[in-house]
């Protein structure tokens, strides 16, 4: 009696259509995964590098009810100019404070206690975000 084969002997013919598939998948695959590390780290790099100025509130004090003194660290570029806004809250969410203050001095490391003056008396303090005169906004 003689055997009927259903398959094709293995390797003998070239690559099956499966084979093919699988491998334009993975090129596919690995195309579309190095460009998503190369977009991740490219947005990385212009964040660290784009950043102008930033700064941090280290304490605040409740000086009275129409004032409150805050230390703020702010870290910069040399040459960057630009400003920090601030703003002070009462205790129902209201704001009872905001002003900008100006940091141009040509270091990269200010310590600054600065004053708000205030409509009622603050119980937070928030830094809004700094911006530089060339507009680059953290």
């Amino acid at each position: 009696m003689t055997a009927v084969r259903e398959a094709l002997p293995e390797n003998r013919y070239g690559r099956s259509a499966d084979q093919l598939a699988d491998r334009k998948l993975k090129i596919i695959g690995s195309v579309l995964g190095a460009v998503l590390l190369a977009v991740v780290g490219w947005i990385g790099y212009d964040y660290v590098t784009g950043q102008g100025i930033s700064a941090e509130v280290i304490k605040r004090q409740v000086v009275s009810d129409q004032r409150v003194d805050i230390h703020l660290e702010v870290r910069k570029d040399k040459d960057a100019k630009g400003y920090c806004t601030l703003r002070a809250q009462h205790e129902d969410g209201s704001d009872v404070a905001r002003k900008d203050f100006r940091f141009d001095e040509r270091t990269d490391r200010i310590d600054r206690i600065v004053s708000l003056r205030t409509t009622a008396r603050a119980t937070s303090v928030e830094l809004l975000g700094c911006t530089t005169d060339g507009g680059a906004s953290h």
